[in-house]
């Protein structure tokens, strides 16, 4: 029986309040997939500096698009944090802020687990001080500027932790002074805007749903819970945030460019990115909905997989029949205008559908693609020969992400300000 596996629009809330933390900390896990490709091309410097542009490009967007999705409207701190909650950047536990509102105008917050800093930490404090300085710096103030362009993000303290089991793992300050400066948006984010991911319109969260939150017009409050969302609201973020996968790496994409010595190299180091993210996110999402190992498994975690959609953004579809699953990937969308992931598929370079495939089970093999006038047609079979896992995913699980389990925090608890008389 042929069956198209459903987008995020098809799932229930209690699968979409499982996937979207999943989502957000698959968007973390890209930069596992890339850094270490960039290290072995460039070195650490050039490497800290792709990290910091990439980052800076995309995060203005992504961030300026979920305020509009979610009615965040305000330009105080905790604006700010409520964005940081659904931001690739700060998965929720992983990397798991604790923030704390003094004023409108005035907060902090604090890392109590860095899941980032523990995947660094083992490479030594030169890596650390690029990740939790070089880096920090200038992209959590290019997040700020979302929500407010006078807001800075200033470290209390950040690794390299003394003594090496400080905790928590760093604290900051986040501040908007009204005789400030605004800080100018950074040039590649004013490119960013201007891209089809940065522009598309994607589901509408139906305003009277009547099972969960539509929107976050309400006070931030402490572990953002998905399970109060309601269907629809969870549906338009889960495809905001595989949105924020495509922005960032075209972030990336624009960085790499600048430091390649051919376009070749460009490609290369692109593929692998998306090769390594692939089979990690395709790992995570099966075993979190406890999909089959199957053909029909994949075709649904393909059609839910973040580095392959939203789907009104690439038009990828995944359909299983038996033991096989065809996926279609129209040559004219969004992300084949834009350059991005998308392009890197062709009839010669299937590597990272592979990827996701292994991932869900080592005997689903890709046996090869067709172009047709508008599309590439790849099939995917039931092998009785397993496939080995590549080495760019191998890389990729380096990251205690790659095995991170949610727990349960009970209900979102709203955050008072401490200048509140409440």
């Amino acid at each position: 029986m042929t069956s198209t596996a459903p987008t995020y629009q098809g799932l229930s809330q209690a699968q979409l309040a499982v996937l979207v933390p999943e989502l957000l900390l698959s968007g973390q896990m890209i930069d596992r997939s890339g850094m270490a490709h960039l290290i072995s091309a460039f070195g650490r410097d050039v490497m800290g500096r792709i990290a910091i542009e990439e980052w800076m490009a995309a995060s203005p967007v992504y961030t300026h698009r979920v305020r509009t999705a979610l009615g965040v409207d305000g330009d105080g701190v905790e604006d700010m944090f409520k964005c940081l909650q659904l931001d690739i950047g700060a998965p929720p536990q992983f990397m798991d802020f604790r923030y704390r509102v003094d004023d409108k105008y005035h907060g902090s917050f604090i890392l109590d687990h860095c899941g980032a800093l523990l995947d660094v930490e083992p490479l030594g404090d030169e890596y650390v001080t690029t990740m939790c300085h070089d880096i920090e710096d200038p992209t959590f103030d290019a997040t700020a500027i979302a929500t407010n362009r006078r807001a800075r993000i200033r470290p209390v303290h950040r690794p390299p932790r003394r003594p090496v089991d400080r905790t928590p793992h760093c604290e900051w300050t986040v501040t908007i002074e009204p005789d400030r400066d605004e800080l100018p948006l950074p040039p590649d984010a004013e490119e960013m805007f201007g891209t089809r991911a940065g522009q598309i319109e994607l589901s509408a969260i139906d305003a009277a749903s009547t099972d969960g939150w539509v929107d976050y017009r309400g006070p931030l409050v402490e572990d953002l819970q998905f399970a109060e969302w309601s269907t629809s609201a969870l549906a338009r973020i889960a495809e905001e945030v595989a949105l924020q996968h495509q922005l960032l790496s075209l972030g990336f994409l624009i960085s790499l460019r600048r430091y390649a010595e051919s376009e070749d190299q460009v490609v290369e180091i692109f593929r692998k990115q998306l090769i390594g993210i692939a089979g990690l996110a395709a790992d995570r999402i099966r075993a979190a909905l406890e999909l089959s190992t199957d053909a029909e498994g994949l075709a649904q975690v393909l059609a839910l997989h973040p580095c392959f959609g939203p789907a009104q953004y690439t038009g990828l579809t995944a359909t299983a029949d038996g033991d096989t699953v065809s996926v279609r990937l129209p040559r004219e969308s969004d992300a084949m205008t834009d350059g991005g992931w998308m392009s890197l598929l062709t009839p010669d370079h299937l590597e990272p559908l592979q990827a996701a495939a292994t991932a869900v089970s080592p005997y689903l093999r890709v046996e090869g693609a067709v172009e047709t006038e508008d599309a590439l047609e790849i099939r995917i079979v039931t092998s009785d020969t397993a496939q080995k896992e590549s080495g760019e995913v191998a890389i990729a699980r380096f990251s205690g992400g790659a095995s991170f389990e949610f727990v349960d925090r009970g209900r979102s608890i709203p955050i008072t300000p401490v200048g509140s008389s409440a």
